[in-house]
This record gives structure tokens, C-alpha cells and sequence, in this order.
């Protein structure tokens, strides 16, 4: 038998490193009483009325293709939310595509606007998987560091500092995550007069638009002029508490939605159509629901916040999703180091912020979608914890 070469794989896959943040799943996976903070998921199991839908449309039958694009009555439900919600008008037919989560979504979204070479502005902390997405699109990332000095909020002049005659565009994730930073109408308006200055696109993740707690949301694609140069990503795993069912939507003008259209179809035809009737449902009666899970969020991230001080981390008020990301720089261990030895000596999991880029180290995630009382037992022993240094 021949040995396997390996040269087989190709070199850009063979160089993308694999995911930090499974590293620590894997290692706390195999522990017994481990309090995992590293999960970014809602602690909810998706509401009965949403799981009884989906239920219902396999009752009926109704297990084959949806158009490319998804349904067209989930299109519209989409346009409608985005349009209450969101303040944006989008057209069911032409400008949104129902995905297989928000991951795939960004996945086409740079695979249709870039050429090789092109360059997209990725702001670091930020969620692991842009960078690799914009590699494997045969983009080029270029990192600019959000610094904890400004609350992990970039600044303008650090933008314009790094665009260049290649860059096609800036990633934004607002909240963000790991930080939970979340950028206001004035700090947008400032990145989106560079867009607009230097023809740039901005690819949106807005995920976590649902979960904020301190003050009104505004979408990018809501700034003056910013929707025809915005493709918007974003879906239901966060805020109606479906990340098993990988649905997400893009919304992007039409001759950017149509092209992206084409990947879609060639890659992955369509999404479940039972995940699709699934979130239907959530649309039109799902409210309820999200305010519950923002309420309960809220008062979480006031403990952990509080407690996270108390205990001598030094912690921002994230203003959405649902992360803590709290300094670690006074135990003077790195994120790596703080990771690990908490994982073995004390069976809590945190994520160390150095996965999420180079500005995130000295810095590890917590994330509050846990229950009240693990809360509570993970701070105990992450006191006893830095105590013991």
C-alpha cells in the first residue's frame, strides 16, 4: 500500500491552523464536573412552539427542496423582521438568501466578492473563523487590533491606516464576539464615511443584534447610504436559541445577492427545509421568546461583571451577546497558561483570548449562557483559583 502523500492536501488547507476554541471543548469534554464558560450557544433549548412547527411540517410532508433561496414565505417573514426590527427594507425576492447558519452566509459572501489578492480589514478580537474564511476565498486578511483602552472599539484612524488600493472590504461584528463590545449609530457613521470614501463593502455580522442591553441597536445597513455597500449576515441560532438547526439569512443588494446565489446553489442547494418551516415560526411568534432569553441574559451579565471585578479581573460592561472579557494580565499567567491550569486544578472552562487575535491576549471569554447557579460555583472557584497563586 502506498503511503499517502501529503501533497494531496492543498497547501493553503494544510497551513490554516484548526479552531482554539475546540482545542479546550476537546480537553474539558473528557473531565468529569468540569462548568463550561466556553460555549457560544444559549444555555435555552429552542422554545416548544418553534419545535412543534417543524414537527408539524414533517407530519405534512413536507421533506423536499425548498427554492435555492429558501422559502419565499420565510423570505418574507425575513424582509418583515428586518424592516420592525431593524429599520431596513430588504426584498424577499432579490436581496435575501435563506443559509445553512450565519457561517455559510459569510462563507459566500466573500467567496463572490473576492478575487484573489483582495484584501478585507478583519478587526481583531474577533470570532476564529473570519481570518480562515477570507484565506480560503483566496482573500488576503489584514488584522487591525480594537484595543481594551478604547472598550475593544476600533478606531476610525485605525482603519484608514491599513486600507490600501487592494482592500475590497471591512468585516465588522457588532456585539462582538469574544468581547461583547457593541458599536453605536455615531461610532458606525464614522466607519461607514471611510466605506464610503474609499468604495469599500462591509460585510455585517450582525448576529447578535437581538441581545443588547443598555441601549437601541442600529444595523450598518441603516446608515445613510451604507445599505447599497452592506451585506448583512445573520440568523437564528443566537437569538431564538436554534444553533443545532444551522440556519442564518444574508441580505446583500441584488446584484451581490444574485451572485452570491450562484455559490449557494452549486455548494449547497438549499437549507433544511424543516429548519426553515422551524423558523417561520419563531418569525411570527417568537418575540415573546427573545425578550424572555434578553432579560435573563441581562441580569447574568450584571453578576458575572460585578463578580468578575470583585474577584480582581478587571472587566468592561460588554454591551451585547453573551460574553465576559475580563483581563487576566494581574495572576501574570498568559491566556494560554490561565486556560489550561483553571481547566485542571478547578474544572471551569474559559476560552484564552489570545484565539481570537493578538489584541485579545491577556484576556480570556466567559460566556454568561449558563445558568445562574453555575455562575455563581464557576466564580468560587476561579476565586480559589487566583487565591492559590
Amino acid at each position: 500500500m502506498h503511503s499517502t502523500k501529503s501533497t494531496y492536501v492543498s497547501k493553503m488547507v494544510s497551513e490554516l491552523k484548526p479552531s482554539g476554541i475546540r482545542k479546550f471543548f476537546d480537553l474539558a469534554a473528557g473531565m468529569d464536573g468540569v462548568i463550561s464558560l466556553g460555549v457560544g450557544e444559549p444555555d435555552f433549548v429552542t422554545s416548544w412552539h418553534v419545535r412543534e412547527a417543524a414537527i408539524a411540517s414533517l407530519e405534512q410532508g413536507y421533506t423536499s427542496y425548498t427554492a435555492n433561496a429558501g422559502l419565499l414565505e420565510l423570505r418574507e417573514e425575513i424582509a418583515n423582521y428586518m424592516k420592525t426590527q431593524f429599520k431596513v427594507e430588504y426584498s424577499p425576492d432579490t436581496e435575501i438568501i435563506v443559509t445553512v447558519g450565519a457561517s455559510s452566509a459569510i462563507d459566500i459572501a466573500m467567496r463572490t466578492i473576492l478575487d484573489p489578492g483582495d484584501e478585507v480589514i478583519v478587526i481583531e478580537p474577533c470570532f476564529v473563523s473570519y481570518t480562515p474564511m477570507v484565506t480560503l476565498a483566496g482573500g488576503v486578511a489584514v488584522t487591525v487590533q480594537a484595543l481594551k483602552e478604547n472598550d475593544f472599539k476600533i478606531q476610525p484612524n485605525q482603519l484608514k491606516a491599513v486600507i490600501t488600493g487592494k482592500t475590497k472590504a471591512i468585516m465588522l461584528c457588532s456585539p462582538n464576539n469574544p468581547t461583547g463590545t457593541m458599536l453605536n449609530t455615531e461610532e458606525l457613521q464614522a466607519i461607514a464615511d471611510l466605506a464610503i470614501e474609499y468604495d469599500l463593502l462591509i460585510i455585517a455580522d450582525e448576529i447578535y443584534a437581538e441581545l443588547v442591553y443598555d441601549e437601541e441597536y442600529t444595523s450598518m445597513a441603516a446608515i445613510e447610504g451604507m445599505q447599497e455597500r452592506t451585506i448583512l449576515v445573520s440568523g437564528f441560532s443566537k437569538s431564538f436559541a436554534m444553533t443545532g438547526w444551522r440556519l442564518g439569512f444574508v441580505c446583500a443588494p441584488p446584484e451581490i445577492s444574485e451572485a452570491m446565489l450562484k455559490i449557494h446553489q452549486y455548494a449547497l442547494m438549499c437549507a433544511s427545509t424543516t429548519a426553515q418551516y422551524g423558523a417561520l415560526e419563531a418569525l411570527r411568534n417568537g418575540r415573546p421568546d427573545v425578550d424572555e432569553m434578553v432579560k435573563s441574559y441581562r441580569r447574568r451579565r450584571n453578576y458575572i461583571v460585578q463578580s468578575l471585578n470583585e474577584i480582581g479581573l478587571t472587566c468592561h460592561a460588554p454591551g451585547g451577546a453573551f460574553y465576559a472579557f475580563p483581563s487576566i494580565e494581574s495572576t501574570g499567567l498568559t491566556s494560554q497558561e490561565f486556560a489550561e491550569q483553571l481547566l485542571l486544578k478547578e474544572g471551569v472552562a474559559v476560552v484564552p483570548g489570545d484565539v481570537f487575535g493578538e489584541s485579545g491576549e491577556g484576556h480570556i471569554r466567559c460566556s454568561y449562557a449558563s445558568s445562574l447557579e453555575q455562575l455563581q460555583e464557576a466564580v468560587k472557584r476561579m476565586k480559589y483559583f487566583i487565591d492559590s497563586l
